[in-house]
């Protein structure tokens, strides 16, 4: 049996990190392929994980856009495909990585295996491309490793059986658990100690992100007036601004020079995990940390329209506000006069999700 796991971005490599460790304490062996369509925040994570990378495509380049970067992948994939013969190819998500990759996989006819699969909005629009990078990869794969029930529910009732679907939590809870377990032990770094410094960690802090592309625009100006209203409030607000520069640009026009919101660069991903824990509120349009933060008990405001991650809504603990600035203002006021923020158990997983995916790939090849 030769497997072949493909990342190109950071969060396909923090979710398929503890898949790789599972691999390898299993001994089953692997080749690990980074397409790298994102170069800087995709290495610090490799090199958190120690992870060995046996295929680099290096395929990050400045304002590529979507059409030429699928190509390039589905070009150079099919060489290394044409190198070795692999008897699975695994990929991660909703990337543009996973979906020509599974194209590649399949058009040599070989077993796809998809991650976090059947997870859908139904709107190809929201999140865009990735709605429909999901439903493509999940045509093309062969065995399907569902987050969640509802997801496992969608893939059937769009004609999956049930025999190559398996519900395993998401594998970024594995991560998770992992990074905090070793922030427990004392693990720090620069990054980690300058923001230390940086914030009053007595005060009520919120975590802002942002790098959809269906935000660029009024969405983002939006979301920077709730920010700049909240900020006259006693709090703290970081937003590690994303490396987009139709992102950037808003963000440093709107928010530049006001003394309680830190706008700082990217995290690597045990920083992020630190500062996730101190936030009161975290205010996103990224679909990762709708995932994490329940595991710290931490509310999501998710400025954006639909999510395919309903269980986090249903649950309590995500609050749909779409782009709307007084929606963003009323709610995060509303969370931080709260004294408590407690819910139920993390809905996306108990942070077994590699081990049952690693056995279930045993089993089958056995």
């Amino acid at each position: 049996m030769k497997i072949l796991v493909c990342i190109g971005t950071r969060p396909e490599a923090i979710k398929m990190a503890p898949i790789c460790y599972e691999l390898h304490k299993k001994n089953i062996p692997y080749k690990l392929c980074v397409t790298a369509q994102h170069r800087e925040l995709l290495d610090q994570v490799i090199d958190f994980f120690q992870l060995k990378v046996d295929y680099d495509l290096d395929l990050m380049r400045k304002n590529q856009n979507l059409n030429f970067l699928s190509s390039k992948i589905l070009f150079q994939m099919d060489a290394i495909l044409d190198s070795e013969i692999f008897d699975l190819v695994i990929v991660h998500g909703d990337t543009t990585t996973s979906s020509m990759v599974a194209l590649a996989a399949f058009h040599r006819q070989i077993k796809v295996m998809h991650i976090e699969a059947g997870l859908r909005t139904y709107n190809k629009h929201a999140p865009f491309p990735e709605e429909i990078n999901r439903q493509l990869t999940g045509r093309l794969s062969d065995y399907h490793m569902a987050p969640t029930f509802s997801a496992s529910k969608n893939l059937l009732e769009e004609g999956v059986k049930e025999k190559d679907i398996l519900i395993t939590g998401n594998s970024v809870i594995d991560a998770l658990k992992f990074t905090r377990n070793k922030l427990a032990k004392g693990y720090s770094n620069p990054s980690i100690e300058n923001l230390k410094n940086l914030l009053d960690l007595n005060s009520d802090i919120i975590l802002v992100t942002g790098h959809r592309r269906e935000n660029i625009g009024q969405g983002y100006i939006n979301v920077c007036n709730a920010i700049l209203e909240l900020s006259k409030n006693d709090l703290q607000i970081v937003f590690p601004v994303h490396y987009n520069p139709n992102v950037r640009q808003v963000v440093f026009d709107k928010l530049k020079g006001i003394a309680n919101i830190h706008l700082i660069e990217p995290l690597d991903y045990p920083s992020f995990v630190w500062l996730m824990k101190k936030a009161k509120v975290i205010i996103s349009d990224s679909g990762g940390i709708q995932e994490e933060a329940p595991t710290f008990n931490i509310p999501v405001l998710v400025t954006r329209e639909v999510t395919e991650r309903l269980e986090g809504v249903l649950s309590g603990h995500s609050f749909l506000v779409g782009t709307n600035t007084s929606k963003i203002i009323d709610k995060t006021l509303e969370l931080l006069s709260s004294t408590k923020f407690d819910t139920k158990v993390n809905p996306y997983g108990s942070g077994k999700a590699a081990e049952l995916i690693v056995n279930f790939i045993k089993d089958y090849f056995k």
